[in-house]
């Protein structure tokens, strides 16, 4: 298994390092935000640890730049932020998970797994309609009436997963394993944050479709 790291702290990432190859992972450092894009372009690891606060070109602007040139490797993000908004940011950039500082060796191990067996699902592809939305998980793409609608990765997986359980009520810890792949380690807020990015696009798209509150138990979508 190859892994990018990209961090400009010897520290930190000697100590990464570390922990990655006593797990037999092979390591590459980039320790600038130039290097470390260049490298991840190339298209073979298997996935990739990108710190926030770089040299020459922030981890923010690394994910959304690899996922529009077609990478597809899992890219976990090292932040000292813990705020929902910055979590969101990074996720909207295309990253598929985040990691705050501190963490434990466990905690990114576990990560990286959850992130790693995420990758090695076979696409679902038959195509799923509600209202005017039809999502294909194969193209990643999602059309209200004609019209594409772009989403982020964490949006669009989302939006899978409510469809694929249209008029169910899920919970917000079904929401977040499924989603994140297990216990999330911060307020369950960010299932909030993401379901209102969601109401708002079906606003701004006319669809009859909504999401609602169960209060006390979870989320559910249904046809207005």
């Amino acid at each position: 298994m190859r892994v990018l790291l990209i961090e400009d702290n010897p520290d930190i990432a000697g100590s990464i390092r570390s922990i990655l190859t006593r797990r037999k992972y092979a390591v590459d450092i980039a320790e600038d935000g130039e290097n470390g894009l260049e490298f991840l372009l190339r298209g073979v690891y298997d996935i990739a640890i990108v710190d926030v606060v770089l040299p020459k070109r922030d981890g923010f602007s690394i994910c959304q730049a690899a996922r529009a040139e077609g990478i597809a490797a899992p890219l976990l993000i090292l932040t000292a932020r813990d705020a929902v908004e910055d979590r969101v940011r990074g996720l909207d950039c295309g990253a598929d998970d985040y990691l705050v500082k501190p963490f434990s060796e466990a905690e990114l191990e576990a990560r990286m797994r959850a992130l790693l067996r995420r990758a090695e699902r076979p696409v679902q592809r038959e195509r799923l309609s509600i209202g005017a939305f039809v999502l294909d998980p194969a193209a990643r793409s999602v059309q209200a009436g004609n019209v594409p609608l772009s989403l982020g990765s964490t949006e669009f997986r989302l939006l899978e997963f409510f469809m694929r359980n249209r008029g169910i009520v899920l919970s917000r810890s079904q929401i977040l394993e499924h989603i994140w792949e297990y216990e999330f380690a911060g307020s369950s807020n960010i299932v909030d944050v993401y379901v209102s990015q969601l109401r708002r696009r079906f606003t701004d798209a006319g669809a009859m479709v909504r999401i609602v509150t169960v209060w006390g138990v979870g989320y559910k979508l249904e046809e207005a």
